[in-house]
């Protein structure tokens, strides 16, 4: 059981182009298919997240993989509705950008404090729940005026720019602890070079 959750976050991975397929293929107006493959992601997630919990199956790959897979198919799909809507154009440059800087920030963590990534806060979920909802919601009313929908997409993007606000404090408190312990480590250092250069001073 330990190797499903990573399993689970390759297949929903793997659906990010089968999504792609299916919503330019789907010539109707509700892109039912491509919410199928959607709300099939999403249950991946779901169970990736239960079975990890359950069974104590968390690993530093699937800490990797599991937000990794989150954030393709969201960005995915948001580019997608872009393509057939190009209001949304904003929306997307803005979530790229958030992505971006979050993951910069991680592997500066990762190299500098050499500290794990922090994990997905309560906000990022909410905000991931309802993107989803958000992208569902377009796809099935595909003839929403353009300021309901502005309004919709407008939500989600407060959402996850307050995600990135929490992520930047969680980054300071521990790249301030990171350098705390360097300096605490050198002085403690230079402290033991001290003594013993008295002890080996001649009597």
């Amino acid at each position: 059981m330990k190797i499903v959750p990573n399993i689970l976050s390759v297949f929903r991975i793997c659906l990010v182009p089968i999504f792609i397929i299916v919503y330019f293929s789907d010539d109707r107006d509700i892109k039912l298919y491509a919410i199928l493959v959607y709300a099939l992601a999403g249950l991946s997630d779901l169970l990736d997240g239960c079975i990890a919990r359950k069974f104590d199956a968390q690993s530093k790959m699937g800490k990797l993989l599991d937000p990794l897979g989150d954030k393709l198919m969201t960005f995915t799909v948001l580019v997608c509705i872009t393509i057939t809507r190009p209001v949304f154009l904003w929306a997307a440059l803005i979530f790229f950008v958030k992505e971006i800087l979050m993951g910069i920030g991680g592997l500066i963590i990762h190299k500098k404090a050499h500290n794990e990534l922090p994990p997905a806060n309560f906000i990022g979920k909410t905000s991931t729940f309802v993107f989803f909802v958000v992208c569902v919601a377009l796809m099935t009313f595909t003839n929403l005026p353009d300021f309901i929908a502005i309004s919709l997409i407008s939500a989600a993007i407060c959402l996850t720019l307050i995600a990135l606000a929490v992520y930047l404090n969680t980054y300071i408190k521990i790249m301030k602890l990171n350098r705390d312990k360097n300096k605490n480590i050198g002085e403690l250092e230079c402290s033991q070079h001290s003594v013993q250069d008295v002890n080996e001073t001649p009597q």
